[in-house]
Order: structure tokens, then C-alpha cells, then sequence
């Protein structure tokens, strides 16, 4: 399963709107023979991919596979009919289908003969590459990450308003990757004026550039300048004339996006805090002290502690000097 969630996130930000699932096959003796990632909507799931390269040698065998297997027609054939016709006499998923078009393979499968089992690394698939697909399975709305650099009290930009690259080339490496992997980068108008981002996956080293480019989001009422680089070429570009953090997520389902990163400014995050539209942050804390300049958030319409919102911390590390946080709302 650990080989079939590392293959499921290769596939990150490739697959929407459907989900980026791993599966790994092997054979009756417990060898591994095949395994495969979600291609590009259209085409072949997980398990297709995996059954095509292990062939005959799937006979008898074990499907191990982040995600339940569908049971429906849709672009595609059901997987639970390849598995099947494979003769794969065992399957294992790691989560259960949310989508109640898809669901119910599991139970197709046992009434063929087929013994399942379920849950094995759920908490990995969860927190990893199936994170944003289950949350908008379930909920309807696109996952949102709000990522920012910030010092240790609390500042991204200095008094003077610089602070573009206020995280370290490690960090700042790790937030194209990032960008390669999700559907769409949102920032508002004010950064698009003060900081003219290009809101592009770039190759921070050598090797090839990113194969695809998020879709470029800029969120508020005002126009953008006319030499703005989000209005170049590289990528597409939305621009989405509403302060509503819910107007702009129903525009984005609408459009087939499944992850989005937040990172505009202080603002924006404080107006998606307030309404309840962060799922996860995910913080890069710069070893410096600034004393004044932007925060972080502003505008949250909190006036207590009592107020604010509860985080539960998922991971605290290291990312080359800057301290990285994961934590998700305490729900």
C-alpha cells in the first residue's frame, strides 16, 4: 500500500476531476507484478493500468489500491469488472469511495467471490495524494491549502511592503512543486498589483520544467494592470469578481478543480478564515524577527480567543533553515 500511495502521488494535479489513485498488483505467490497511477481524464484508472502490466500473473493475485474500486460506467469501464476479468482473487483498498455514483465495488466485488479488506493506510491516503479529491467527494467544494512564508512573529511582507521572497530557495522550491501538483493558484487583486506574481510551477534546478501549469486565479472587483504576468500566456487565467470566498469555490467545481492553493495576501486569507473555507495551512516560518510590516491574516472578523479558529497540528519539519507546518481546523 506505502508503494501504491508514493505511485498515487506522482499523479497529483494530472487527474481532476477524478481522483489520482495508485495500485499495485501481485501475484498469487505475493510478488509484485504491476502497478499503476490514475491517467489523465478519459483514460485508464489505477487498476487498469497496473492489471495491463502484470498480465496473466494477475491471475490468482492481490490488488492493492488506495482507493475503492469504481463500480460504474462512466468515460470508462468499472474497474471491479477488469479486476474480475483479470482474476484477481483478492483486493485491498486503503478508503472507501465517497462518491455514491462510483461506490459499492467493494461489495460487487465480494458477492463475485472476491475477498476484500479496507482501510489499510487510510490515514496516509487521507492526509496524502487523496486528501483534496475525498474533501471535494464529500463536501462539494474544492480542498483549499492556504500556504504562506512568514517570520517568526508573524510578518510577510516588511513596513516597506517587500517580502516576495521572504522564505528561503529550499521553501520557495517546494512551493512550485506544490503549484505543479494542485488544479489552480489563488491570489486577489492586491497582490497582482504589488507583487505582478506569474503564479507559475517553475523548475527551481536542473531537469525538465513542470508538465502542466495550474489555472492562474485572481480573485476581487478591481481591474488588473495591463502588463500584469498572470495575463500572459504561460497558463490560463481566471479572474473571478467577488470578494465571497463560496462564490469563487462554486466558479472553480464548476470548472473541474478539485485542489487550490491560496496564496494571496493577508487579506484573502482572512476573508476564506472567515468563512470557513481553509482546510488546511500550511506554514513556512522564516528564522527572522521583523516588528513590523503585513501579517500574516487580517480581517477575520475575530475579536476574542474564544473566536478563532482551532488548528490541530499534522506535521511539524524542517525545509532547509524554515520551519514548515501542516495543520488542518479542528472539526
Amino acid at each position: 500500500m506505502a508503494r501504491a500511495i508514493a505511485v498515487s502521488e506522482r499523479v497529483r494535479g494530472t487527474t481532476s476531476p477524478n481522483p489520482p489513485v495508485g495500485c499495485v498488483i501481485l501475484d498469487a505467490g505475493g510478488e509484485p507484478v504491476g502497478e499503476g497511477a490514475t491517467r489523465p481524464p478519459g483514460q485508464a484508472h489505477a487498476e487498469v493500468v497496473a492489471l495491463a502490466r502484470a498480465g496473466d500473473r494477475a491471475r490468482g493475485g492481490t490488488a492493492v489500491v488506495t482507493l475503492e474500486p469504481c463500480n460504474h460506467h462512466g468515460r470508462t469501464p468499472p474497474c471491479t469488472g477488469a479486476l474480475l476479468a483479470a482474476g484477481v482473487a483478492r483486493v485491498v483498498h486503503a478508503v472507501a469511495d465517497p462518491n455514491p455514483g462510483a461506490a459499492g465495488g467493494a461489495d460487487a466485488l465480494r458477492a463475485a467471490g472476491v475477498e476484500v479488506g479496507s482501510g489499510l493506510l487510510a490515514e496516509e491516503v487521507e492526509r496524502g495524494p487523496l486528501r483534496a479529491w475525498l474533501h471535494f467527494a464529500r463536501t462539494g467544494r474544492p480542498h483549499v491549502t492556504w500556504k504562506y512564508a512568514a517570520t517568526l512573529d508573524g510578518r510577510v511582507a516588511a513596513a516597506d511592503g517587500t517580502g516576495r521572497w521572504i522564505g528561503s530557495a529550499e521553501s520557495r522550491a517546494e512551493s512550485h512543486d506544490l503549484r505543479a501538483k494542485v488544479d489552480a493558484v489563488v491570489v486577489g487583486t492586491g497582490t497582482v498589483r504589488v507583487d505582478d506574481p506569474r503564479l507559475t510551477a517553475r523548475p527551481t534546478g536542473p531537469g525538465p520544467a513542470p508538465a502542466r501549469q495550474p489555472l492562474r486565479v485572481v480573485v476581487g472587483t478591481g481591474d488588473l494592470p495591463a502588463g500584469a504576468r498572470v495575463l500572459d500566456d504561460e497558463a490560463e487565467t481566471v479572474h473571478v469578481r467577488t470578494h465571497d470566498p463560496d462564490v469563487v469555490l462554486g466558479e472553480l467545481a464548476r470548472r473541474g478543480v478539485v485542489d487550490v492553493l491560496l496564496e494571496g495576501g493577508p487579506t484573502l486569507a482572512g476573508a476564506f478564515t472567515a468563512a470557513r473555507r481553509v482546510d488546511r495551512v500550511l506554514a513556512y516560518l522564516v528564522p527572522r524577527l521583523s516588528g513590523s510590516g503585513a501579517p500574516a491574516m487580517r480581517d477575520t472578523g475575530v475579536s476574542a480567543v474564544a473566536g478563532a479558529v482551532g488548528m490541530v497540528v499534522e506535521q511539524v519539519s524542517m525545509c532547509g533553515p524554515d520551519v514548515r507546518v501542516s495543520a488542518v481546523p479542528d472539526r
